[in-house]
Protein backbone atom coordinates (compact mmCIF):
# COMPACT_ATOMS: atom_id res chain seq x y z
CA UNK A 1 0.00 0.00 0.00
CA UNK A 2 1.27 3.08 -0.71
CA UNK A 3 2.26 5.63 2.23
CA UNK A 4 0.97 9.72 1.73
CA UNK A 5 2.70 11.85 3.39
CA UNK A 6 0.58 15.16 4.87
CA UNK A 7 2.91 17.97 5.22
CA UNK A 8 1.40 21.10 7.62
CA UNK A 9 3.64 24.36 7.76
CA UNK A 10 3.78 25.64 11.21
CA UNK A 11 3.83 29.47 12.11
CA UNK A 12 2.04 30.67 15.45
CA UNK A 13 -0.56 27.83 15.01
CA UNK A 14 -0.62 26.92 18.58
CA UNK A 15 -4.44 27.51 18.84
CA UNK A 16 -5.08 25.73 16.01
CA UNK A 17 -2.65 22.48 15.62
CA UNK A 18 -4.62 20.31 18.16
CA UNK A 19 -7.97 21.38 16.20
CA UNK A 20 -6.39 20.07 13.04
CA UNK A 21 -5.17 17.00 14.03
CA UNK A 22 -8.31 15.85 15.83
CA UNK A 23 -10.08 17.24 12.48
CA UNK A 24 -8.00 14.76 10.57
CA UNK A 25 -8.18 11.79 12.97
CA UNK A 26 -12.33 12.17 12.90
CA UNK A 27 -12.43 12.30 9.49
CA UNK A 28 -9.74 10.88 6.89
CA UNK A 29 -6.27 9.34 8.63
CA UNK A 30 -8.34 5.85 9.55
CA UNK A 31 -9.67 6.27 5.62
CA UNK A 32 -6.01 6.88 3.91
CA UNK A 33 -4.30 3.67 5.56
CA UNK A 34 -0.55 4.22 5.42
CA UNK A 35 -0.10 8.01 6.56
CA UNK A 36 2.30 10.37 7.91
CA UNK A 37 1.59 13.65 9.19
CA UNK A 38 4.98 16.18 8.58
CA UNK A 39 4.43 19.47 11.33
CA UNK A 40 6.96 21.87 10.22
CA UNK A 41 7.81 24.80 12.67
CA UNK A 42 8.75 27.37 11.01
CA UNK A 43 10.45 29.57 13.18
CA UNK A 44 6.74 30.12 15.61
CA UNK A 45 7.45 31.93 18.53
CA UNK A 46 4.56 30.16 20.77
CA UNK A 47 3.54 26.87 22.07
CA UNK A 48 3.75 25.17 18.34
CA UNK A 49 6.35 23.11 18.90
CA UNK A 50 5.36 21.72 22.25
CA UNK A 51 1.91 20.96 20.86
CA UNK A 52 3.38 19.69 17.87
CA UNK A 53 5.27 16.89 19.64
CA UNK A 54 1.66 16.45 22.01
CA UNK A 55 0.39 14.98 18.97
CA UNK A 56 3.18 13.02 18.35
CA UNK A 57 2.81 11.65 21.18
CA UNK A 58 -0.77 10.31 20.61
CA UNK A 59 0.23 9.52 17.06
CA UNK A 60 3.01 7.33 15.62
CA UNK A 61 2.87 8.56 12.40
CA UNK A 62 3.60 12.01 13.23
CA UNK A 63 6.81 13.71 12.50
CA UNK A 64 8.18 16.92 13.79
CA UNK A 65 10.91 19.12 11.93
CA UNK A 66 12.09 22.86 13.34
CA UNK A 67 13.53 25.13 11.53
CA UNK A 68 16.27 27.28 12.85
CA UNK A 69 14.37 30.45 12.42
CA UNK A 70 11.10 31.89 9.97
CA UNK A 71 12.05 30.88 6.07
CA UNK A 72 9.01 31.21 4.86
CA UNK A 73 6.20 29.21 4.32
CA UNK A 74 7.51 27.73 0.66
CA UNK A 75 11.06 26.85 2.33
CA UNK A 76 9.05 25.52 5.48
CA UNK A 77 6.89 23.14 2.93
CA UNK A 78 10.24 22.33 0.98
CA UNK A 79 11.64 21.22 3.82
CA UNK A 80 8.75 19.03 4.90
CA UNK A 81 9.33 17.64 1.02
CA UNK A 82 12.19 16.83 2.07
CA UNK A 83 12.00 14.68 5.06
CA UNK A 84 9.05 13.15 4.15
CA UNK A 85 8.82 9.19 3.39
CA UNK A 86 5.87 9.13 1.55
CA UNK A 87 5.21 7.92 -2.25
CA UNK A 88 3.30 11.07 -2.50
CA UNK A 89 2.76 14.14 -0.10
CA UNK A 90 -0.14 16.44 0.00
CA UNK A 91 -0.07 19.64 1.84
CA UNK A 92 -2.44 20.99 4.12
CA UNK A 93 -2.66 24.27 6.00
CA UNK A 94 -2.62 24.70 9.44
CA UNK A 95 -5.75 27.31 9.74
CA UNK A 96 -8.66 25.12 9.30
CA UNK A 97 -9.95 27.52 6.25
CA UNK A 98 -9.89 24.04 4.30
CA UNK A 99 -11.95 20.94 4.68
CA UNK A 100 -9.96 17.82 4.86
CA UNK A 101 -11.27 15.59 3.31
CA UNK A 102 -9.90 17.61 0.45
CA UNK A 103 -7.02 15.22 1.28
CA UNK A 104 -8.78 12.36 0.44
CA UNK A 105 -9.99 13.03 -2.90
CA UNK A 106 -7.19 14.51 -4.27
CA UNK A 107 -5.59 11.25 -3.04
CA UNK A 108 -8.41 9.24 -4.97
CA UNK A 109 -7.16 11.65 -8.11
CA UNK A 110 -3.61 10.39 -7.67
CA UNK A 111 -4.74 6.76 -7.58
CA UNK A 112 -6.17 7.34 -11.39
CA UNK A 113 -2.25 8.34 -12.10
CA UNK A 114 -2.14 12.48 -12.00
CA UNK A 115 1.37 13.00 -10.42
CA UNK A 116 0.23 16.60 -9.07
CA UNK A 117 -3.52 17.49 -7.90
CA UNK A 118 -4.00 20.82 -7.06
CA UNK A 119 -7.16 22.23 -4.83
CA UNK A 120 -8.34 25.60 -6.38
CA UNK A 121 -10.09 28.08 -4.23
CA UNK A 122 -13.35 28.32 -6.51
CA UNK A 123 -14.87 30.29 -3.81
CA UNK A 124 -13.46 32.06 -0.73
CA UNK A 125 -15.23 33.93 2.49
CA UNK A 126 -12.92 36.66 3.01
CA UNK A 127 -13.47 40.10 2.98
CA UNK A 128 -14.16 41.75 -0.38
CA UNK A 129 -10.26 43.84 -0.50
CA UNK A 130 -8.85 40.39 -0.26
CA UNK A 131 -10.26 38.79 -2.28
CA UNK A 132 -9.82 41.37 -4.69
CA UNK A 133 -6.12 41.71 -3.78
CA UNK A 134 -5.50 38.20 -4.24
CA UNK A 135 -7.55 37.71 -7.46
CA UNK A 136 -5.26 40.59 -9.00
CA UNK A 137 -2.46 38.79 -8.27
CA UNK A 138 -3.48 35.69 -9.59
CA UNK A 139 -4.68 37.65 -12.60
CA UNK A 140 -1.20 39.25 -12.97
CA UNK A 141 0.38 35.86 -13.07
CA UNK A 142 -1.68 34.48 -15.82
CA UNK A 143 -1.39 37.24 -18.29
CA UNK A 144 2.74 37.69 -17.31
CA UNK A 145 3.84 34.06 -16.09
CA UNK A 146 2.22 31.06 -16.51
CA UNK A 147 -0.97 30.93 -18.32
CA UNK A 148 -2.19 28.01 -16.61
CA UNK A 149 -2.45 29.23 -12.88
CA UNK A 150 -5.84 28.70 -11.86
CA UNK A 151 -7.83 31.51 -11.54
CA UNK A 152 -8.72 31.23 -7.79
CA UNK A 153 -5.12 30.49 -6.88
CA UNK A 154 -3.73 27.57 -4.77
CA UNK A 155 -2.25 26.60 -1.63
CA UNK A 156 -2.68 23.01 -1.07
CA UNK A 157 -1.35 20.66 -3.85
CA UNK A 158 -0.66 16.62 -3.93
CA UNK A 159 2.50 15.65 -5.46
CA UNK A 160 4.27 12.44 -6.50
CA UNK A 161 7.34 11.25 -5.32
CA UNK A 162 8.74 11.65 -8.59
CA UNK A 163 7.78 15.42 -8.71
CA UNK A 164 9.10 15.74 -5.06
CA UNK A 165 12.35 14.66 -6.34
CA UNK A 166 12.51 17.34 -9.40
CA UNK A 167 11.26 20.01 -6.71
CA UNK A 168 13.57 19.23 -4.29
CA UNK A 169 16.62 19.73 -6.78
CA UNK A 170 15.60 22.96 -8.14
CA UNK A 171 17.10 24.33 -4.61
CA UNK A 172 16.10 27.51 -5.86
CA UNK A 173 15.48 30.77 -3.46
CA UNK A 174 13.22 33.68 -3.56
CA UNK A 175 10.62 31.71 -5.19
CA UNK A 176 7.62 30.61 -5.33
CA UNK A 177 7.05 26.83 -5.11
CA UNK A 178 3.36 27.01 -6.40
CA UNK A 179 4.53 28.64 -9.68
CA UNK A 180 7.18 25.76 -9.34
CA UNK A 181 4.99 23.37 -9.03
CA UNK A 182 3.17 24.42 -12.61
CA UNK A 183 6.65 25.31 -13.99
CA UNK A 184 7.80 21.40 -13.52
CA UNK A 185 5.32 20.59 -16.31
CA UNK A 186 3.43 17.52 -15.12
CA UNK A 187 -0.11 18.05 -16.35
CA UNK A 188 -1.84 18.83 -12.83
CA UNK A 189 -5.36 17.62 -12.38
CA UNK A 190 -7.82 20.74 -10.53
CA UNK A 191 -9.72 19.60 -7.53
CA UNK A 192 -11.98 22.94 -6.51
CA UNK A 193 -13.38 23.70 -3.37
CA UNK A 194 -14.75 26.53 -0.69
CA UNK A 195 -12.51 28.14 1.74
CA UNK A 196 -13.93 29.18 5.06
CA UNK A 197 -13.41 32.20 6.60
CA UNK A 198 -10.64 31.76 9.47
CA UNK A 199 -12.50 31.36 12.90
CA UNK A 200 -9.63 30.58 15.30
CA UNK A 201 -6.33 32.56 15.58
CA UNK A 202 -5.15 35.47 13.31
CA UNK A 203 -3.35 35.50 9.78
CA UNK A 204 0.48 36.02 9.68
CA UNK A 205 0.06 36.75 6.03
CA UNK A 206 1.63 40.50 6.09
CA UNK A 207 1.32 42.99 3.73
CA UNK A 208 5.04 42.77 3.59
CA UNK A 209 5.19 38.87 2.74
CA UNK A 210 2.65 39.22 -0.31
CA UNK A 211 4.82 42.00 -1.96
CA UNK A 212 7.68 39.78 -1.53
CA UNK A 213 5.75 37.21 -3.27
CA UNK A 214 4.40 39.35 -5.83
CA UNK A 215 8.55 40.34 -6.52
CA UNK A 216 9.80 36.79 -6.07
CA UNK A 217 6.72 35.69 -8.69
CA UNK A 218 8.11 37.73 -11.45
CA UNK A 219 11.47 38.07 -10.90
CA UNK A 220 12.04 34.31 -10.91
CA UNK A 221 9.57 33.20 -13.79
CA UNK A 222 8.78 36.01 -15.96
CA UNK A 223 11.13 38.28 -18.22
CA UNK A 224 7.95 41.26 -18.35
CA UNK A 225 10.15 42.86 -15.80
CA UNK A 226 12.70 43.50 -18.61
CA UNK A 227 11.03 43.54 -21.11
CA UNK A 228 8.96 46.43 -19.38
CA UNK A 229 11.92 48.48 -18.70
CA UNK A 230 13.27 47.90 -22.77
CA UNK A 231 9.50 49.15 -23.89
CA UNK A 232 9.71 52.19 -21.30
CA UNK A 233 13.32 52.97 -22.49
CA UNK A 234 12.12 52.84 -25.97
CA UNK A 235 9.06 54.53 -26.14
CA UNK A 236 10.62 57.51 -24.26
CA UNK A 237 13.62 57.45 -26.88
CA UNK A 238 10.88 57.87 -29.54
CA UNK A 239 8.97 60.82 -27.63
CA UNK A 240 12.27 62.60 -26.94
CA UNK A 241 13.37 62.56 -30.24
CA UNK A 242 10.06 63.93 -31.85
CA UNK A 243 9.69 66.62 -28.78
CA UNK A 244 13.78 67.73 -30.17
CA UNK A 245 12.42 68.32 -33.76
CA UNK A 246 9.18 70.06 -32.80
CA UNK A 247 11.12 72.45 -30.55
CA UNK A 248 13.88 73.11 -33.45
CA UNK A 249 11.43 73.46 -36.27
CA UNK A 250 9.17 75.70 -33.88
CA UNK A 251 12.52 77.51 -33.49
CA UNK A 252 13.15 77.96 -36.94
CA UNK A 253 10.31 78.09 -38.35
CA UNK A 254 8.07 80.60 -35.74
CA UNK A 255 10.87 82.08 -34.15
CA UNK A 256 9.69 80.95 -30.39
CA UNK A 257 12.34 81.58 -28.18
CA UNK A 258 13.77 78.64 -26.19
CA UNK A 259 13.17 79.22 -22.26
CA UNK A 260 10.57 76.21 -20.59
CA UNK A 261 12.45 75.97 -17.50
CA UNK A 262 9.44 74.35 -15.73
CA UNK A 263 8.68 72.09 -18.59
CA UNK A 264 12.56 70.71 -18.65
CA UNK A 265 12.64 70.67 -14.78
CA UNK A 266 9.49 68.64 -15.08
CA UNK A 267 11.20 66.43 -17.74
CA UNK A 268 14.51 65.97 -16.01
CA UNK A 269 12.40 64.88 -12.48
CA UNK A 270 10.55 62.76 -14.49
CA UNK A 271 13.57 61.14 -16.62
CA UNK A 272 15.51 60.62 -13.41
CA UNK A 273 12.36 58.94 -11.58
CA UNK A 274 12.26 56.84 -14.15
CA UNK A 275 15.87 55.89 -14.35
CA UNK A 276 15.78 54.80 -10.74
CA UNK A 277 13.21 52.42 -11.50
CA UNK A 278 14.43 50.99 -13.75
CA UNK A 279 17.90 50.60 -11.46
CA UNK A 280 15.89 49.60 -8.84
CA UNK A 281 14.14 46.91 -10.89
CA UNK A 282 17.90 45.71 -11.69
CA UNK A 283 18.95 45.70 -8.04
CA UNK A 284 16.33 43.20 -7.80
CA UNK A 285 17.22 40.81 -10.22
CA UNK A 286 21.27 41.73 -9.58
CA UNK A 287 20.49 40.58 -5.37
CA UNK A 288 18.61 37.38 -6.81
CA UNK A 289 21.47 35.98 -8.41
CA UNK A 290 24.10 37.63 -5.55
CA UNK A 291 21.75 35.56 -2.89
CA UNK A 292 21.88 32.39 -5.49
CA UNK A 293 25.67 32.65 -6.28
CA UNK A 294 26.00 32.74 -2.05
CA UNK A 295 25.00 29.11 -2.21
CA UNK A 296 23.37 29.24 1.03
CA UNK A 297 20.16 26.56 1.55
CA UNK A 298 17.22 27.77 0.99
CA UNK A 299 16.01 26.86 4.56
CA UNK A 300 17.91 24.55 7.68
CA UNK A 301 16.75 22.46 10.13
CA UNK A 302 16.92 22.61 13.65
CA UNK A 303 15.80 19.10 15.23
CA UNK A 304 13.84 16.69 13.62
CA UNK A 305 11.67 14.06 15.89
CA UNK A 306 11.03 11.11 13.53
CA UNK A 307 7.73 9.41 13.93
CA UNK A 308 7.97 6.76 16.53
CA UNK A 309 6.82 4.29 13.78
CA UNK A 310 9.33 4.95 11.56
CA UNK A 311 11.86 5.04 14.59
CA UNK A 312 10.59 0.97 15.24
CA UNK A 313 11.13 -0.01 11.84
CA UNK A 314 14.52 1.33 11.63
CA UNK A 315 15.46 -0.62 15.23
CA UNK A 316 14.28 -3.80 13.70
Amino acid sequence: MSRISIIVPVYYNADTLMLLYRDMQEKILQKLGDYEIVFVDDGSGDDSWRIMNEIRALDENVQCVRLSRNFGEHAAILAGLSACTGDLAVTKQADLQEDSELILQMYDSWKKGNKVVIAVREERDDPALKKFFANLYYGIVRKTIDKNMPRGGFDCYLLDRQVIEVLLSLDEKNSALTLQVLWVGFRPDLIYFHRREREVGESRWTLAKKFKLVLDSMMSFSYFPIRFMSLIGFICAIISFFWIIAVILERVLIGTPIEGWASLMCLVLFSTGLILLMLGILGEYLWRTLDESRNRPPFLIDETKRSRREQGENEQ
